[in-house]
């Protein structure tokens, strides 16, 4: 289903734009007559242009649904926990350094893309408990206010009610923060791993050449010190003959 959404607004901006051009340009092509050929231009010309007005309308439609259907399936995904196979589905809640870095850990280095793909799990987990954290808190707090400007009631059962909930909010939101922040520190970790090992190849590769090439002369070089020396032998021969 997530794959039909995906390429739904496309495939349909293309089925509805298309057919009628097509149809009108081949009946242009078979045409006998210039009157009809011209009529038959026209209608072309204003399928396409009635064709690709609808199927931009409908393609702005399918692609604002599409957005909202991803973000409830990433919803449904968060409730029972983000796993590493998962991270795929919330690429859009990722930051563009780790969208980058992710990108490059996977085309050269499978084990620590793995690795980074979990703590980017727990990274957006811990992100989404943070913000509904802050977000209930703020609800209870607008209800405390609320009440507050109740009178001729008694209210002190529900304002306990809700005090406590503070209490526990707060507490959550401050238990969020402390592992967003440790889940952040394994994920500087990791990059400066993958940055050391990814760059300790290309170095080390560079350096062998170089060193190659410094206990190697190139080889027209060699040419011309071996013509150089035979040249010397020769000449010192014939004044030896001489």
């Amino acid at each position: 289903m997530a794959r039909l959404v995906t390429w739904l607004p496309w495939l349909t901006f293309l089925g509805v734009s298309l057919p009628a051009p097509i149809i009108f340009l081949l009946l242009f092509v078979a045409s006998s007559t210039t009157e009809s050929a011209a009529v038959y231009l026209f209608l072309t010309l204003l399928g396409a242009a009635l064709g690709a007005g609808a199927a931009i309308i409908l393609l702005l439609v399918l692609l604002f649904y599409r957005k909202r259907w991803l973000k409830r399936l990433r919803d449904r995904l968060a409730l029972d926990g983000i796993t590493a196979s998962e991270v795929q589905w919330f690429i859009p809640e990722l930051t563009t350094a780790e969208r980058q870095t992710l990108k490059q850990m996977q085309a050269r280095s499978p084990l620590l893309a793995d690795a980074y793909s979990e703590i980017l799990a727990t990274r957006l987990m811990a992100t989404r408990l943070l913000s509904r954290a802050k977000r209930d808190l703020l609800l209870v707090e607008r209800r405390l206010n609320r009440l507050a400007l109740i009178q001729g009631a008694n209210t002190t059962a529900l304002r306990d009610e809700l005090r406590e909930d503070q209490v526990r909010l707060g507490n959550t939101r401050r238990e969020a923060a402390a592992r967003l922040a440790e889940t952040q520190a394994r994920m500087q970790m990791i990059e400066a791993t993958a940055s050391r090992d990814l760059s300790h190849g290309d170095t080390y590769a560079m350096l062998q050449r170089l060193s190659a090439a410094q206990q190697h002369l190139p080889l027209t070089i060699e040419m011309a010190q071996i013509e150089r020396r035979a040249l010397e032998e020769s000449e010192a021969e014939t004044n030896q003959v001489s």
